[in-house]
């Protein structure tokens, strides 16, 4: 969420931002008019309230029973209002929250300007791509014939977009798991944490997912649960409502966790194999870092990734989002691409 000190004293310089990433300019508008009146209501509230208790001090010392009696329906009257005005305070609030809850994360000025991943820019490639005297297979035609995945029985247990690793699929999965673990931790830096599976509402607010791509998301209502669509979400709230000291940081974090996502977002797109399931594996980076750090950090963190790539063998390349295929909450994105 942005800060609405840089709304209400920026406002030019957030809607230049948003027509950047294709949302609407005029939510600001809409949003510095909510603020307005959310707070005039707050001042009128905060001034009947300081009436009244200053006349209730007094009521007491009065000695006229006319003017006492008076008094004390004026007091009433205060109230009703101030009843009246909290009510109305209330749902400004509430409306004024959700309104900035769908402001997305300004671009980054070094992003290129485009309108969608067309325009997005290549910015350093490695190794060559492989080249083969055969027609090679999709890996979904492979991997079974390997018998290492098993789409069949994945879509028996529960239905589609599931599948299962099985034999060597299993344990290369395992196999690559751990040793990603071992080279964050052992060469880069990271602390290794194993966080739930499970999060609370606030956490996926916290995090941009929440209210935007609620529906791409799985959710036990009763219990107000989410299974986490990436291991951003619970490892990024390790440090919610706390304060840290620059002396703690840069902190680096590396996950894994299974992910789990509903797909919404994918329909008409090809979903064959394992690329768009909705339950996958995957380690994540994360890093908390001082503002002016930043840049310089996730620089790092994108060579660290890349260093998987690399070790393995795999060429690989770095795409940088353009303005129109950022996501919610990115100021800047770049996508490994192997």
């Amino acid at each position: 969420m942005l800060d609405i000190r840089l709304i209400r004293e920026q406002p030019d310089f957030v809607k230049e931002g948003l027509q950047k990433v294709g949302a609407d300019p005029a939510l600001i508008d809409e949003i510095l008019q909510l603020d307005a009146r959310r707070r005039e209501l707050l001042s009128q509230v905060e001034a009947l309230r300081a009436e009244r208790n200053a006349v209730s001090k007094e009521i007491p010392k009065i000695k006229d029973p006319d003017e006492r009696n008076a008094r004390i329906v004026q007091m009433r009257q205060v109230g009703e209002q101030i009843t009246q005005l909290e009510k109305e305070l209330e749902e400004v609030e509430q409306t004024f929250h959700a309104r900035m809850l769908e402001v997305p994360n300004l671009p980054h000025p070094s992003v290129p300007v485009g309108k969608d991943e067309s325009e997005n820019v290549v910015v350093k490639t490695e190794g060559d791509l492989p080249r083969f005297d055969f027609t090679p297979k999709p890996h979904w035609e492979l991997g079974e014939q390997l018998g290492i995945l098993d789409f069949e029985r994945g879509i028996k247990i529960s239905g589609s977009r599931f599948y299962i690793l099985k034999q060597a699929g299993a344990a290369l999965q395992r196999a690559l798991i751990t040793w990603m673990l071992d080279l964050h931790t052992r060469q880069h830096g990271y602390t290794e944490v194993y966080p739930p599976y499970l999060v609370k509402s606030e956490c996926l607010y916290g995090t941009g997912n929440l209210p935007k791509f609620g529906d791409n998301l799985y959710h036990d209502a009763e219990e107000d649960f989410w299974l986490i669509p990436t291991a951003e979400v619970p490892v990024t709230n390790l440090h919610r409502e706390e304060i840290l000291e620059k002396e703690q940081l840069p902190i680096y974090y590396v996950a894994y966790t299974a992910c789990f996502r509903r797909e919404k977002m994918s329909a008409g797109r090809d979903v064959r194999g394992i690329k768009r399931g909705h339950q996958f594996d995957k380690v994540e980076l994360v890093k908390f870092v001082e503002p002016h750090t930043s840049d310089e950090e996730l620089m790092k963190l994108i060579e660290d990734a890349s260093d998987v790539c690399r070790q393995l063998k795999l060429p690989f390349r770095w795409v940088q989002m353009c303005t129109g295929d950022l996501s919610f909450v990115a100021a800047m994105k770049y996508d490994i691409e192997v």
